[in-house]
C-alpha cells in the first residue's frame, strides 16, 4: 500500500516548489461526502482535487473536459457518432421549412372530439 506521501515524491519530487502544483486540492473521502457540491463547484471552475483515504490517493475530481458537450444527452449522443453506432439525420437545403401561422386546435376541443369518436362506435 503506498501512501499519498510517497506517491507524491515518486511522481512529483522533480517539480520546483512553487510551481503549478500548489493550487492542487486534496481531500479525505469523509470531507468529500460531507461537502461535495463545494468541491463540484470547485473542479468545474477548473481545479483538480485529489481524492485520498487513509493517505492513499484514490480518485481524481477534475474539470470536464474542453470538447465535452453541456447537457448529458448531447454528450450521450455525441458520443455514440464517434462511436459509429449511430448516424446523424442529415439536413437536406431543400428542405420545406415548418409551415408558420397553422391554426392548432386546442387541447380540450381535441379530446371532446376524440371522445365523440369512441362514443360514436
Amino acid at each position: 500500500m503506498v501512501t499519498f506521501a510517497e506517491w507524491y515524491d515518486r511522481h512529483f519530487h522533480k517539480v520546483a516548489s512553487g510551481s503549478y502544483f500548489t493550487g492542487m486540492r486534496v481531500v479525505g473521502i469523509k470531507v468529500l461526502k460531507n461537502k461535495l457540491s463545494e468541491y463540484v463547484k470547485l473542479a468545474a471552475r477548473g481545479e483538480t482535487i485529489l481524492v485520498t483515504d487513509r493517505d492513499k490517493v484514490v480518485a481524481e475530481l477534475v474539470p470536464p473536459r474542453a470538447d465535452r458537450e453541456p447537457a448529458i444527452a448531447d454528450e450521450r449522443f455525441a458520443e455514440l457518432v464517434r462511436s459509429g453506432s449511430v448516424t446523424p439525420a442529415r439536413v437536406s437545403a431543400s428542405a420545406a421549412p415548418l409551415a408558420s401561422g397553422v391554426k392548432r386546435m386546442p387541447l380540450a376541443r381535441i379530446l371532446e372530439d376524440l371522445d365523440a369518436d369512441r362514443g360514436a362506435k
